[in-house]
C-alpha cells in the first residue's frame, strides 16, 4: 500500500528530513532533477539516438522552478539545446533554486517567457517540453498568460512532461486552479503521488504518472506528515482474498442475502449474488418475492433460492444466524416492498450494502436513511448521481469551480458524507474514494497502466456490490471489504478488455484470484 501526501504534508516530509540532517534542500532539488532526465529516457528510449535534442523548459519561481533548472543543466550536460524561461521574479526564488539557476546560468541562459513563446511559434516543434511552473504548493489560478504558455509548450513539443504536477491543478484535489492545462504524456513526481494526480481532472491531465525516489524515508511519513494519510489500494492489500483455509467449510466462509426486484427486475440481483458467490462466499441466496421465482430459478444453478416477498418473510429468513451479509438495491425497485425491506435490514445489525435502488428510494429524505445507518456496519456505494442525491450540499461544492487551494476533493466530500451517514462510502469513480467514519479513507485509481474504461457499462456497478457483500460474508470489514472490491472490480474489468460485459465480471474472477493467490 503505498499512500497519497497532500502538498503540505509532502512540504512537512521534506522539512522533517532536512531538520534532522538526513538529507539538504539543495540535494532533495539535485536528486528530483535528476530523476527526471533519468525518466525522459526511460520513457522515450528512442532520444538516446537523437543528435542535439531540443527541449523547451518553462520554470516557475518556487522549488519547482527549481527541478526545472536542475533538469536544464543535466539535459544540457547530455547535450540537448535547452530553451529556457523564467516566469515571475528572481527576487522570489528560494535559496535552493536560486543556487540551481546559478549553477545553470554558468552554462546556459535564461528567456524571457515572450521570447520563448515566440520561439515555439517560430521554430521546428521541440522534442520535448518540460513544464516545472508550479508544484504542489499551488493556491491560487494560475495566470492566463503563464497558463497560455504552459498549454503552448505541451501542444507543440513532440512529447511533454511536468515535474510534480501539472502547473493549475491543485495537488490536493485534482481540480484546476484557474485556466485549464493541456495534458501532458509524462509526469514525474516525488517520494509519492500526490492525491491530485488521481482525483477529478487530474487523473485525465497528468497523462502517465511515475513517483521517482529521492531518497526520503516513506516508513517515517505517518509520523511526519502531520494529518490522517490516505493510500492507494493495491494488489497486496487484496492477497489475502485468495486464500481459504484447507479444512474449511463452506458455512466458515459466510452466507450471503441479496435481494432482487420482482419480474423482469432480477438480472441486477443476480450479477451481485453470482459476483458475491465467486469472490469467496459459502452460499449465496436470492431472495425474490413469489411473482420473479419462477424467472429466477431458470437463472441459477450455484446460487441458492429463497422467498422474500415482504418484510415478515426477510425476517424469517433472518432468523437463521448463518446468514452474516446482506445485499440490497440492485433491481430492487422504489415501491414499498423495497422501503420495508431496507428498513428491516438495517435494523437487523448485519454487515450490509446498500447500492442503487436502495440509495435512490431516499432521495427525498435522505436524512432517513443517513440516521439508520450510523453506527451500523453498513457500505454505500453512490456513484455521482446517487450521491448528489444523498449529499447534496457535498456535490455542489464538488462541482463549484475552485477558485482557491486546497480545493474541495472528492476525497473531503467522501470523508465528509462517512461521517455524516455514520457508516463506509465508496464514491465511485474512475479514482474510487472509500472513507470511513473515523476520517480513514482510500484511493483506488482505475488510471493509466490499471485504466479499465470498459466497465462503464450496466450491470457493472451490480458486481461491485456483490464483491462487497462476498467479502463481508467471508469476514471483512466494511472498510477493507469495500476497498478490496473496488481493485478486484477493476482488475477483473482489466483482464476482460475490450468488449467487457458485467456478465463477464464474475467469470474472470478466478484468474484474478489465482493471480494473486500465487503472490501470496
Amino acid at each position: 500500500m503505498s499512500n497519497l501526501l497532500t502538498g503540505s504534508q509532502m512540504r512537512a516530509v521534506e522539512e522533517a528530513a532536512i531538520a534532522a540532517g538526513e538529507t539538504r534542500g539543495a540535494a532533495l532539488m539535485e536528486r528530483a532533477g535528476e530523476a527526471v532526465v533519468n525518466e525522459i529516457y526511460d520513457a522515450w528510449p528512442e532520444l538516446y539516438g537523437v543528435n542535439a535534442p531540443r527541449v523547451a523548459i518553462l520554470a516557475g519561481p518556487g522549488n519547482n522552478g527549481g527541478d526545472g533548472f536542475v533538469v536544464a543543466r543535466r539535459l544540457a550536460e547530455r547535450g540537448w539545446q535547452v530553451s529556457l524561461a523564467l516566469a515571475g521574479e528572481r527576487a522570489r526564488l528560494g535559496a535552493d533554486a536560486a543556487r540551481a539557476l546559478a549553477l545553470w546560468e554558468a552554462i546556459g541562459p535564461v528567456m524571457t517567457p515572450e521570447r520563448l513563446s515566440v520561439a515555439l511559434q517560430a521554430r521546428q516543434a521541440p522534442d520535448l517540453s518540460v513544464d516545472a511552473l508550479f508544484g504542489t504548493g499551488l493556491s491560487r489560478p494560475v495566470g492566463q498568460q503563464w497558463a497560455a504558455l504552459a498549454a503552448l509548450m505541451a501542444r507543440s513539443a513532440r512529447r511533454s512532461l511536468a515535474v510534480d504536477i501539472v502547473s493549475g491543478l491543485c495537488a490536493d484535489s485534482g481540480r484546476v486552479l484557474g485556466p485549464a492545462p493541456h495534458p501532458v504524456d509524462l509526469t514525474v513526481s516525488f517520494h509519492t503521488a500526490k492525491p491530485g494526480h488521481v482525483l477529478d481532472e487530474g487523473g485525465e491531465i497528468t497523462g502517465r504518472l511515475v513517483v521517482a525516489d529521492i531518497g526520503l524515508d516513506r516508513g517515517r511519513d505517518a509520523e511526519r506528515a502531520g494529518g490522517r494519510l490516505v493510500s492507494l489500494v493495491g494488489a497486496a492489500d487484496c492477497r489475502a482474498v485468495a486464500v481459504k483455509p484447507v479444512l474449511g467449510h463452506k458455512f466458515l466462509h459466510g452466507h450471503a442475502l441479496v435481494l432482487t426486484g420482482g419480474p423482469g427486475c432480477t438480472g441486477a440481483a443476480r450479477l451481485a449474488a453470482r459476483a458475491a458467490l465467486r469472490i469467496g462466499a459459502g452460499l449465496v441466496t436470492l431472495g425474490v418475492p413469489p411473482s420473479a421465482q419462477q424467472e429466477v430459478a431458470c437463472q441459477v444453478t450455484a446460487l441458492m433460492l429463497q422467498r422474500v416477498g415482504d418484510a415478515d418473510a426477510l425476517r424469517e429468513v433472518l432468523s437463521d444466524p448463518r446468514i452474516n451479509a446482506l445485499c440490497l438495491g440492485p433491481g430492487l425497485g422504489l415501491e414499498d416492498r423495497a422501503r420495508a425491506l431496507v428498513a428491516l435490514a438495517l435494523k437487523a445489525q448485519r454487515p450490509l450494502v446498500l447500492d442503487a435502488d436502495a440509495l435512490s428510494l431516499f432521495a427525498a429524505a435522505p436524512e432517513e436513511l443517513l440516521a439508520a445507518t450510523r453506527g451500523r456496519p453498513v457500505v454505500l456505494t453512490p456513484h455521482g448521481g446517487e450521491f448528489a442525491r444523498l449529499f447534496p450540499d457535498l456535490a455542489r461544492a464538488l462541482r463549484s469551480p475552485a477558485e482557491a487551494g486546497p480545493a474541495f476533493s472528492a476525497l473531503d466530500a467522501a470523508r465528509a458524507a462517512a461521517e455524516r451517514a455514520g457508516c463506509v462510502v465508496l464514491l465511485k469513480g474512475a479514482a474510487t474514494v472509500i472513507a470511513a467514519p473515523d476520517g480513514t479513507a482510500r484511493v483506488h485509481a482505475a488510471l493509466g497502466p490499471r485504466a479499465a474504461p470498459w466497465l462503464a457499462t450496466a450491470g457493472a456497478g451490480d458486481v461491485l456490490a456483490g464483491l462487497i457483500t462476498g467479502l463481508l460474508a467471508r469476514g471483512a470489514s466494511p472498510f477493507e471489504a469495500a476497498s478490496q472490491a473496488a481493485w478486484l472490480h477493476a482488475e477483473a474489468g482489466r483482464r476482460c478488455g475490450p468488449g467487457l460485459i458485467a456478465e463477464d465480471l464474475p467469470e474472470v474472477l478466478p484468474q484474478v484470484l489465482s493471480a494473486l493467490g500465487s503472490a501470496v
